[in-house]
């Protein structure tokens, strides 16, 4: 064990994995501290999908392109599996098709692909009866299983890259120069603080000033279906989580119609992801509910909103759900901040449930920051 180590990371969440990778990577020594003995929060209760296109331009979509880059990387290096790639996004509604039409457009969409209605069953005969004004195929999404990805690539850390990982420990405080915790002191010439929701326990007061609070999403697993995906599937109430697309103008007029025919599912931030696992499973998901501490407990009125829009998407598939979860994360107004209480230390936070997709790009800014690379 080393007595000193050029930076520590509190966190060892997909952000935090992210800035040890990136420090590991430049030679430093890194040690990593979580009190929990493996990650079990938003980082593994997601549906593992590697957002590019829809993210907000600017800032957001560069750091999406480069963090898909990095996990492309770290597919053959970590022997992380990519279990399939793209987005199809089904418009049910003209005015979701205008939505997309906008987008394509854009600079951001110019390698997507705009789809007619045949097309799109091209794609996933599976969707065969469902109504379809057109899509949109974007070719930048990569789908991991989170729950299996965050293990194989901490080992990665620690077996290649001499990363130094102490599970089971609580950070209390960050002195000059040291890490205070429930084991005693670790000694770091700089630190990452990546706290997830933990919204308390280190500088409360500076996360304060960023207006974050907690979002709580429901999220569930379904029997295989029979059919490849091949691609993560979204549908017209996704169009208004992404400010890719819900800052378009054209989106006004999705967003009337949805409140007009969908308000339940908006009330509750309910839209429609469905992505893939190695053994044929589908994730789908979720809601969002906002609040400082929000309760623990699923709603079955939620589950049922989420399960009525894949049956409109698919209806003619109907397979069982197999397991249910809640998860939470940061929500701010923005997507991530990174704040320095401590010209030696960083406050790292992505607060639009993106840590998947933009987290390894944030991971290098810091530690450029930080080091002066």
């Amino acid at each position: 064990m080393l007595a000193q180590f050029d930076l520590a990371v509190v966190g060892a969440g997909i952000v935090g994995l992210a800035h040890a990778l990136a420090a590991a990577r430049r030679g430093l020594s890194v040690v990593v501290i979580d009190r929990d003995a493996q990650a079990n929060g938003a980082s593994i209760r997601n549906f593992g999908l590697v957002v590019v296109s829809g993210q907000e331009p600017g800032i957001s979509r560069a750091r999406a392109e480069r963090t898909r880059a990095i996990w492309l990387d770290l597919a053959g290096e970590a022997g992380l599996d990519v279990l399939h790639r793209g987005k199809l996004v089904v418009a049910r509604r003209a005015e979701a098709l205008s939505v997309l039409e906008a987008f394509a457009a854009t600079a951001d969409g110019a390698e997507c692909e705009l789809l007619t209605p045949a097309d799109v069953i091209a794609r996933l005969p599976a969707l065969r009866g469902a109504e379809i004004a057109g899509g949109l195929y974007s070719p930048h999404e990569l789908r991991v299983e989170s729950r299996d990805v965050l293990p194989k690539l901490t080992a990665f850390l620690a077996g290649q890259l001499g990363v130094e990982f102490r599970f089971g420990v609580a950070v209390t405080a960050i002195e000059p120069g040291a890490v205070v915790t429930s084991a005693g002191l670790v000694h770091a010439a700089r630190v990452v603080v990546c706290p997830g929701d933990d919204l308390i326990s280190l500088y409360p007061e500076r996360i304060g000033q960023y207006g974050v609070r907690r979002c709580k999403l429901q999220m569930l697993r379904l029997a295989n279906p029979g059919f490849q995906l091949g691609a993560a599937l979204v549908s017209d109430l996704s169009l208004l989580r992404y400010e890719g697309y819900a800052a378009l103008p054209e989106a006004a007029a999705l967003r009337r119609r949805l409140e007009n025919e969908q308000a339940g599912e908006l009330a509750n931030g309910v839209h429609l992801i469905v992505t893939q696992s190695a053994d044929g499973s589908l994730v789908i998901g979720d809601s969002h509910h906002y609040g400082a501490t929000p309760d623990p407990f699923g709603s079955e009125e939620v589950d049922r909103l989420i399960l009525r829009e894949f049956a409109r998407l698919l209806p003619q598939v109907q397979p069982a759900v197999t397991a249910r979860w809640t998860g939470t994360y940061s929500s701010a107004s923005h997507a991530a901040f990174r704040d320095a209480p401590h010209e030696d230390v960083r406050l790292v936070m992505v607060t639009s449930g993106t840590g998947a997709s933009t987290g390894f790009a944030l991971g290098e800014e810091t530690v450029a920051e930080l080091f002066g690379f």
